[in-house]
């Protein structure tokens, strides 16, 4: 314990549960007996879902009701699908769908586009809600929004000025 920046020993409650025979752990560990943990309810009966939900491998039925707002589709659902093959204990499972989220964005913009919809990216975003509550915020986001972009541009001129 020579290297260790606290001493357990200082901490007070410090491995409070290593002794078995304080394990707050114990009833719910042996649930042999459930009849008089008032556990004998009826399941209800399963609802059929009407679109693809996706269950984690960690559980081997679907709840009694489910549903999604969103199915999973596109390249953002086949994300998804990947996700939901991996361990809800493995960070890729959760990197893939936060990744399937920020592609989900981008096929809605697609979509709303090709349907002839210009969408208010600033207003979906809560620009209003941002002028009104955090202007040095909005205010530094613009800026740096606009830097890149304006770097942007001139990188893409440059090039086409060395092109042609």
């Amino acid at each position: 314990m020579t290297n260790m920046p606290v001493d357990p020993s200082a901490i007070r409650g410090w491995g409070i549960d290593a002794d078995p025979e304080n394990d707050p752990t114990y009833p719910m560990r042996h649930i042999e007996d459930q009849k008089s943990r008032g556990l004998t309810w009826q399941r209800p009966d399963q609802q059929i879902p009407d679109v693809e939900v996706l269950r984690s491998i960690e559980h081997n039925r679907l709840p009694a009701v489910v549903g999604t707002s969103t199915p999973p589709s596109g390249l953002s659902g086949s994300i998804r699908r990947y996700a939901f093959r991996r361990s809800e204990s493995d960070w890729w499972h959760w990197l893939l769908l936060m990744g399937a989220d920020r592609l989900n964005v981008v096929e809605g913009v697609i979509d709303d586009l090709r349907r002839g919809k210009v969408p208010n990216i600033p207003a979906e975003m809560g620009a209003r809600a941002e002028w009104q509550h955090n202007k040095r915020g909005l205010a530094r986001k613009l800026a740096v929004t606009g830097t890149i972009a304006g770097l942007g541009y001139a990188w893409v001129r440059s090039r086409r000025k060395h092109r042609g």
